[in-house]
């Protein structure tokens, strides 16, 4: 019996032990690269960003802004100020998340100086179902939005995708994904609008 005491005691101090040194290395290797992530994260921002609106600097504008997402949930958004070489607004660049089918969605939003219209988003990190979801980065879905009035949008499952309007048409196979990128738009877009009015930071200075 008291053998078997003495086994179990050693078995549970190797489980510990083992547990102990695991949990140390996966800390230290989330540390090695948590910092290596976060830069290409940011690479890909600036990237994202020049495509939406070419020829500018983007400086930050505002800083965690919270944006409420409904039901006591809060999400942290950055603003950047796009300007051309004479230092001349040309629109904002912030970025935004909701939940899509199959994991969150995060995606860069570009409008103009004015905020009165969208110029377009991009992805910035998406899971959705490959083939399905996976088109809201494709231009067919994309190009809705460019040009579209700042406010909410419609989501309909069928309609004329060439009219630029408040009326978003779905990716077929897709209404989840893309019912999730206009809750995305009608959460993020008109709360960030009200900050920068807020901060005096629009073109018009309304």
């Amino acid at each position: 019996m008291f053998r078997l005491v003495r086994y179990y005691i050693k078995q549970s101090w190797l489980l510990v032990v083992s547990a102990f040194v695991f949990g140390l290395l996966l800390a230290v290797t989330n540390s090695i690269w948590s910092g290596r992530i976060e830069q290409n994260k940011n690479d890909k921002l600036d990237n994202l960003m020049s495509g939406l609106i070419a020829d500018a600097e983007f400086a930050p504008a505002i800083s965690d802004i919270q944006i409420d997402c409904a039901k006591g949930k809060f999400v942290k958004v950055n603003v950047y100020k796009a300007a051309d070489k004479s230092g001349r607004s040309k629109g904002f660049c912030f970025n935004a998340s909701g939940a899509g089918f199959a994991d969150k969605i995060e995606l860069v939003i570009a409008v103009d100086a004015k905020f009165e219209k969208v110029l377009g988003y991009n992805v910035l990190s998406s899971n959705e179902t490959p083939g399905f979801g996976d088109q809201i980065d494709d231009y067919y879905f994309c190009s809705q939005f460019s040009g579209a009035p700042v406010g909410q949008l419609v989501l309909n499952k069928s309609g004329d995708s060439k009219i630029i309007n408040s009326e978003i048409i779905a990716i077929s196979g897709a209404t989840v994904s893309s019912d999730a990128v206009v809750s995305i738009f009608n959460s993020f877009v008109e709360q960030v609008k009200a900050k920068t009015q807020e901060e005096g930071l629009l073109s018009d200075g309304k």
